[in-house]
């Protein structure tokens, strides 16, 4: 391989389950896992550089093509969309976008037009547009929980894991909406151009993972 691949990784729990994807294939993740100032790690033991990143942003590197392949979370590729290849579902990072509302309401009933607060305004409004429903959306940066409590909205679109913390605050799951887990996604020229050493890296992480990977190319 004349030039290195490199790779951009969501940080936080994809990062830490993503290092561990790599060490059992094989790569020696030393120094991601003491990066020091650095901001571009490379691997000693395989020509691949990781770029740390927040999850948009991998998915901005990817598809200018200043990564070659990319770590990220389905519900990142869900709002913000992009052109490039998902080749890989990861199986980590699992949860769901689900729709909330008070448990003493039945979120469906009436017909007033409904309000719907959500950190994710795209995949909130296609989800209500598919049901044919006419709802205003606000967005929300922070606890999205909060929007319902203080009679902001109706409801909320939000990742949900184990609802716990729906539960805390008088919310239930009234319908699942699109399953989320880690995805391996690749710049769409990189991919014709250095076809071989993807196909390598991304067939060693599916051997890992010991499954069948969601394939697009």
């Amino acid at each position: 391989m004349s030039e290195r691949l490199r790779i951009a990784i969501t940080k936080g729990r994809l990062l830490d389950q993503s290092v561990e994807l790599f060490e059992r294939v094989g790569l020696d993740c030393g120094p991601i896992r003491d990066p020091g100032r650095r901001l571009i790690h490379s691997l000693p033991n395989y020509p691949l550089d990781a770029v740390l990143a927040k999850a948009p942003d991998v998915i901005t590197y990817v598809e200018h093509g200043v990564c070659d392949l990319g770590v990220v979370g389905k519900d990142t590729i869900a709002e913000y969309g992009g052109s490039f290849y998902e080749v890989l579902d990861l199986g980590y990072g699992r949860c769901r976008f689900a729709l909330a509302a008070p448990k003493d309401r039945d979120f469906f009933a009436g017909y007033h037009g409904k309000t719907i607060a959500s950190k994710y305004p795209v995949v909130a409004r296609r989800y209500f547009e598919r049901k044919g429903m006419d709802v205003r959306i606000i967005k929300i940066e922070g606890s999205v929980e909060l929007a319902p409590l203080l009679g902001l909205s109706d409801g909320i679109v939000d990742i949900v894991e184990t609802g716990s913390t729906l539960k805390e605050n008088g919310l239930q799951v009234v319908e699942d909406i699109l399953p989320v887990s880690a995805r391996l996604i690749v710049n769409m020229a990189c991919m014709k151009l250095r076809k071989a050493e993807i196909e390598d890296l991304a067939g060693r992480m599916e051997a890992a993972l010991g499954k069948e990977g969601e394939k697009t190319v």
